[in-house]
């Protein structure tokens, strides 16, 4: 388990140098996170969940992300060292969005039961 988690890591950390310094494609700009990465036991498949920040249209630059995906892998294959690197799977992270959403609704609340 130790093994994976720490691989994970690994490979979350080159995959955000890899789409913030070398992915050239257009739609993949702004301030775009990896956070997280979760390869299966068989280290065939890997998800990797990014936050997209300030962006009006995110699935845009999900597609892109998706079209870059061989680049991604090749570039990932010489940082990383795995027997075979695996098939990459893009999903949007809304965590960040619904933590400031939660932020807002609260300071509501204590706004509100100040004012009593």
């Amino acid at each position: 388990m130790q093994r994976r988690e720490r691989l994970e890591q690994d490979v979350k950390v080159a995959l955000s140098n890899i789409i913030s310094y070398e992915v050239k494609e257009p739609n993949v700009s702004g301030m775009i996170s990896v956070t997280d990465v979760k390869i299966t036991e068989d280290q065939k498949y890997a998800t990797v969940y990014v936050s997209i920040y300030g962006k009006k249209n995110k699935e845009k630059v999900l597609d892109a992300l998706k079209k870059a995906k061989g680049y991604i892998k090749n570039s990932l294959s010489k940082k990383v060292k795995l027997r075979n690197i695996p098939e990459i799977t893009f999903k949007l992270d809304n965590s960040m969005e619904y933590g400031e959403y939660m932020d807002k609704v609260i300071d509501e609340v204590i706004k509100k039961d100040n004012e009593k």
